[in-house]
């Protein structure tokens, strides 16, 4: 199903980069409504995990309003090139879902959203949600999930073997030599795609800071400003913590994607796996009788200082290149997903919490229970990633942390790449 619908999606940028057609532009009101009379909008998604409850979502708002219409469009990776030759032809999504932050201020700096600032979704809002869509003041996109990544383990498998969920670092080796030791992998692996290794090394180093008393904002405001280099935390901790990762995964690590992942963990033939609450909910798919629990990732061996790295993950904002009748429309689906019945959904369909106030999250389960209890306990980590220059996490971070695990790179060559993409955004910003 994925592979149908990926392709499609290319099949449709194809389409609108190359050949322009059915190309739009803002005021284009009368080619907004189809042959029957609907305005049809068009909604990029990158989030593929559980599109179907997407789609069941879009589905209730089109029963509500009949004379809307939403296509999907999944692009999972990668899609920011796709985007931006949209972006030049005139011809963006009405609805992108974008990564907070960086991407955020990146579209609305271009020129390509529309400020929400006024919109009841806005007001519907966490406060503490919305610098993750705030640029020059104003509110530019919808914070929708709050996410964390850490560690989704396998309570089961745990308890058979008389284990406790790890509080340090110390305790995880314990873990990973007592699993091995009974023929049970430790880390279901990701490294066919680039995108989860590319979590990972940001959540390694945006833990490392604070050891460095370095706050995640004062260090990207360093490296916008050309101040300092990603080496800034300890990088052979950095790497070693890489390098225990790599030791304890599958045999096949660089065959498995998120699928794959998925799988060896559902079936248990991994005890954990590194990932965001989204993987258990697909993992949950596999196998509904999951007994699940969800902890940092821990760095240090002060449990105090291990925390889960938690944040605004993705939002949703109206291309200011779609004609008024089409943002009205895609306006109206955003504060719908603010009302109670949008929320609701959210959870009960795409089985992910929202940045809105008033939510009720007791039906996702005991790791999402576990994410706001450790969050309301200890803090968290922000997603320091969302706040990099786009080209530094898309390019250097992902691909650099890939090709370090599959051993083509090395840790010096890195740090280097990032800092130098880094520089170059930096340079390219001003």
């Amino acid at each position: 199903m994925k592979k149908i619908m990926i392709s499609l999606a290319a099949a449709a940028l194809a389409c609108a980069a190359f050949t322009g057609c059915q190309k739009k532009g803002a005021g284009e009101g009368d080619a907004a409504r189809s042959a029957g009379g609907k305005i049809e909008l068009e909604m990029y998604y990158y989030k593929q995990e559980n599109q179907e409850g997407l789609m069941r979502i879009a589905k209730a708002f089109q029963k509500e309003n009949p004379d809307i219409s939403i296509k999907m469009l999944i692009i999972p990776n990668d899609a920011d090139a796709s985007m931006s030759a949209r972006a030049a032809q005139n011809d963006l999504p009405d609805i992108l879902q974008m990564q907070s932050y960086a991407r955020v201020e990146e579209y609305a700096s271009k020129g390509y959203l529309v400020d929400l600032s006024k919109e009841p979704a806005l007001q519907a809002a966490l406060p503490s949600s919305l610098p993750s869509v705030t640029w020059e003041g104003r509110q530019y996109a919808v914070p929708m999930d709050y996410a964390g990544i850490g560690i989704i383990y396998n309570k089961d498998i745990f308890q058979k073997l008389g284990l406790e969920a790890p509080a340090t670092y110390r305790d995880l080796e314990k873990v990973c030599r007592v699993l091995k030791e009974n023929g049970v992998v430790p880390f279901a692996a990701l490294l066919k795609e680039n995108w989860s290794v590319g979590h990972f090394i940001t959540m390694i180093h945006t833990a490392l800071l604070a050891e460095k008393n370095i706050a995640p904002a004062d260090f990207i405001a360093s490296m916008n400003a050309g101040k300092s280099s990603y080496g800034a935390v300890d990088t052979a901790k950095l790497f070693s913590i890489l390098d225990f990762y790599r030791a304890n995964m599958n045999s096949n690590a660089g065959e498995m994607g998120g699928g794959e992942q998925q799988q060896s963990f559902a079936k248990g033939e991994s005890a954990m796996m590194v990932q965001g609450l989204w993987a258990y909910v697909d993992a949950l798919k596999l196998n509904p009788n999951l007994n699940a629990g969800f902890i940092p990732f821990p760095v240090y061996n002060d449990a105090k200082m291990n925390k889960l790295y938690a944040d605004v993950d993705s939002t949703f904002g109206v291309s200011s290149q779609s004609s008024k009748e089409k943002q009205d429309a895609a306006i109206k689906f955003l504060n719908w997903l603010s009302s109670d019945e949008g929320k609701a959904l959210w959870v009960s369909e795409y089985k992910l919490t929202h940045s809105f106030q008033g939510g009720d999250f007791a039906s996702l389960g005991a790791p999402y229970a576990d994410l706001m209890n450790s969050v309301a306990e200890k803090g968290a980590y922000p997603w320091a990633f969302s706040q990099y220059p786009t080209k530094v996490f898309e390019d250097a971070c992902k691909n650099g942390a890939q090709q370090y695990m599959m051993q083509v790179k090395s840790a010096d060559d890195v740090i280097k790449a990032i800092d130098e993409q880094w520089a170059a955004s930096a340079v390219s910003a001003n």
